[in-house]
């Protein structure tokens, strides 16, 4: 069963590791030494939920309504693109470096807004769930019951070691990473991606839209 909890684990890297809105904020929050343990674990909780609906049988709820698959797609489009406006309205005019909010006005954001962005960039992100529920769902689902039990706890571990790896990483780097120059380096390389996401989003829930009206 060992080699499954790592097949598991290795699996749950491939799908987390790369750059996205949840790692951005995950690493911003380090940065900024705001709350990036609270972030880190709400995140942590979030994947565990998906990865265990998507494990344990329930990925057919998203992959057999694309209505509800094109509206998470429609409101996260709409969401990383505000997002990333904020964020290179920051790198502009320069505003929020310096150890304050990515998302500007050179105020440090209250727990709860933080909290808040954290569940809109998962829970508004159809990626999370295209590799939880579809991908992680699709393959553990398969497995006998307690092979499947040690598959989720390697992708659940998986998870675990990221998040916290990165808020802490990012929290350690944080006095380079805090300088102003830097900062605007981050804010423009976060308004970048974001809108980048947004874009390949609105994309996709276009030609949903198209191949569900033919």
């Amino acid at each position: 069963m060992l080699v499954i909890f790592m097949q598991g684990f290795a699996l749950g890297m491939a799908t987390i590791v790369p750059l996205g809105p949840q790692n951005i904020l995950v690493m911003n929050q380090g940065i900024r030494g705001q709350y990036h343990l609270l972030i880190a674990t709400l995140c942590l909780l979030s994947d565990m939920v998906l990865i265990m609906a998507g494990v344990f049988g329930s990925s057919a709820l998203l992959s057999r309504s694309e209505v509800l698959l094109q509206a998470v797609t429609l409101a996260g489009a709409a969401f990383l693109a505000a997002y990333g406006f904020c964020a290179l309205r920051s790198a502009w005019s320069g505003a929020g470096t310096g150890g304050t909010s990515v998302q500007g006005a050179g105020l440090r954001p209250s727990r709860r807004r933080i909290v808040i962005t954290m569940l809109a960039v998962t829970w508004l992100n159809p990626h999370v769930y295209l590799d939880t529920l579809v991908v992680l769902g699709s393959i553990g689902g398969q497995l006998e019951p307690l092979a499947r039990r040690w598959f989720a706890g390697g992708t659940m571990g998986a998870s675990l070691v990221w998040f916290y790896g990165l808020a802490v990483l990012s929290a350690r780097l944080a006095p380079w990473l805090n300088r102003s120059r830097v900062q605007r380096w981050i804010h423009l390389f976060v308004g970048v991606v974001m809108w980048l996401v947004a874009l390949q989003l609105a994309r996709r829930a276009w030609n949903m839209f198209f191949a569900a009206a033919a």
